[in-house]
């Protein structure tokens, strides 16, 4: 099984242009919200729960983080708990509302994640593994909290294996 820096460091060779780090800050939590709000229908109320699509692919991807590391895990379903209660809001509104919301958050945010990946001169991690698809947010809380000087001991083994950030010019990279 691969660890959180396994993980982390193969999503962080797709992403080493600050660029596209940065609009992975705005692009994956869009996407994010776009994918609770769409599977956030149909839902079931069960004993004061509402039951979901949406609700099973967050505990499935909270269980995938937990197993990781406890510290990211409890960020992670905590705000996978946010982006439940945000697609549970949408969800009950108007079927027009809540489909151009979940549609437009998940294709707005898939064009900011491309342009981002121009910058890169990379494609997307997902394109080459399908779990980059579950570590994206991940990386992004990993990446906010590096940038705040935490977890310095995994930046510095994500770093090691996948190289610093930088801005790349041409073919050329600047650190």
């Amino acid at each position: 099984m691969k660890t959180l820096v396994d993980h982390l460091a193969q999503y962080a060779a797709y992403h080493r242009d600050r660029r596209n780090i940065a609009t992975h800050f705005v692009g994956i939590p869009m996407i994010l919200l776009g994918v609770a709000t769409l599977l956030s229908r149909p839902g079931f109320e069960v004993l004061g729960v509402v039951l979901s699509p949406a609700m099973v692919f967050s505990l499935a991807s909270a269980l995938f983080y937990w197993r990781l590391d406890g510290r990211y895990g409890l960020v992670m379903t905590l705000l996978l708990g946010g982006a439940l209660w945000f697609g549970q809001v949408l969800a009950t509104q108007a079927t027009a509302t809540w489909l151009s919301a979940g549609v437009g958050l998940f294709v707005v945010g898939w064009i900011i994640q491309f342009v981002g990946h121009y910058y890169e001169g990379r494609k997307p991690a997902f394109v080459d593994d399908l779990i980059g698809l579950i570590v994206g947010p991940l990386f992004v809380v990993a990446e906010l909290g590096f940038f705040l000087g935490l977890r310095d001991e995994v930046r510095r083994e994500v770093e090691a294996r996948a190289g610093p950030t930088c801005i790349r010019r041409g073919n050329e990279a600047r650190t």
